[in-house]
């Protein structure tokens, strides 16, 4: 939370599937009341309409907080989703729903909550269409796999080859597993359809294609997962949310090494993706003259100039999102500008 702005009632919510403690405190007083029952998404929202004053709610990221983001938000001042990773209080001394939701309006009133961002407009589709296609391509890599290795393991080169009767069952698994590829790819076929319905309807996600390298899955990823480019202060956070930088780790004014920021590695994959694509392109391609000139004039290795062109195809990704214009190769950055901005030795 970085708004210093106070309201009349702070209200934390710890959700089960069958339980639900709700805990509240007001602006004036420190006493805590605290609700427990079984979970009553219509009993919230009357009891949070029979509130005085200002409010603002709390509930930790989790698979149905979507969900409950869209069932309360027009209902309070403010809903914060948190990043349960950080409530480092929670995970000290006993712990119950009621325990739970005590110490989780305590740290709201004391603005120590880190926000997850969720959005409530037309991008919860896009969202989902991108968090489905992802577990499609987890689960027909998985099977491709297994199929590669039970052929492996009875030493057959392909699937086609015959099958003495003693690898019976090997024969009746594999078939199964030609059955789930099959059906990925088809699976897979229509969500690329909808993904180039996607791309002709969203303004943002036309502009994201002009960037070299970026196709149409690749722009509703990266649409659906800024949402608002704005949300991020600057290029710096967002490249830290896309794991495409590390973090200088400082104390009483010495330097001891960088590490890794919590980042989006789903982000990160779709950059580094996106950078492979424009390096194979060919020589016409600017990203790819831009990889030429890190590599044969400034004696990059070739990990740091890959590196750098998916930090470049961020940034750009950013400030069209931001600005909502498309990519102009007029405009692209020189090479002292970019070199003096992104690459890193």
């Amino acid at each position: 939370m970085n708004e210093a702005i106070t309201y009349d009632n702070y209200i934390a919510i710890d959700w089960a599937q069958e339980t639900m403690a709700i805990a509240r405190m007001t602006n004036k007083q420190d006493k805590i009341k605290v609700f427990e029952g079984p979970s009553d998404v219509r009993g919230i929202r009357e009891f949070l309409k029979g509130l005085r004053g200002t409010k603002i709610l709390t509930i930790e990221e989790s698979t149905a907080s979507q969900w409950l983001y869209t069932e309360f938000r027009e209902h309070v001042d403010r809903l914060l989703v948190c990043d349960p990773y950080r409530n480092r209080l929670l995970s000290e001394g006993a712990k119950n729903d009621k325990i739970d939701a005590t110490k989780l309006v305590r740290l709201l009133r004391s603005d120590m909550l880190k926000e997850v961002f969720h959005s409530g407009d037309e991008f919860i589709y896009l969202r989902k269409i991108v968090s489905g296609y992802d577990d499609l391509i987890r689960s027909g890599v998985q099977a491709k796999n297994q199929r590669s290795a039970l052929l492996r393991a009875i030493g057959k080169s392909h699937k086609k080859d015959s099958f003495p009767p003693e690898l019976l069952a090997d024969k009746f698994v594999l078939d199964r597993l030609e059955r789930r590829i099959e059906d990925y790819k088809t699976q897979k076929a229509e969500y690329e359809r909808e993904f180039q319905r996607l791309c002709k309807k969203h303004k943002s996600i036309k502009n994201l294609k002009t960037i070299p390298g970026i196709g149409d899955i690749h722009a509703v990823q990266i649409a659906a997962t800024v949402v608002d480019a704005k949300r991020f202060e600057n290029q710096g956070r967002f490249l830290s949310y896309c794991g495409l930088v590390k973090l200088e780790r400082m104390s009483g004014g010495k330097s001891y090494g960088k590490k890794s920021p919590r980042y989006n590695r789903a982000f990160k994959h779709v950059f580094k993706m996106a950078s492979q694509s424009v390096i194979q392109a060919g020589v016409t391609n600017p990203m790819h003259q831009f990889y030429e000139y890190l590599i044969n004039e400034k004696k990059k290795s070739e990990y740091i100039a890959r590196h750098t062109i998916a930090r470049k195809i961020a940034v750009l990704s950013y400030g069209i999102l931001k600005t909502n214009k498309a990519f102009d190769l007029k405009k692209f950055g020189g090479t002292k500008k970019t070199e003096k901005d992104l690459v890193r030795s």
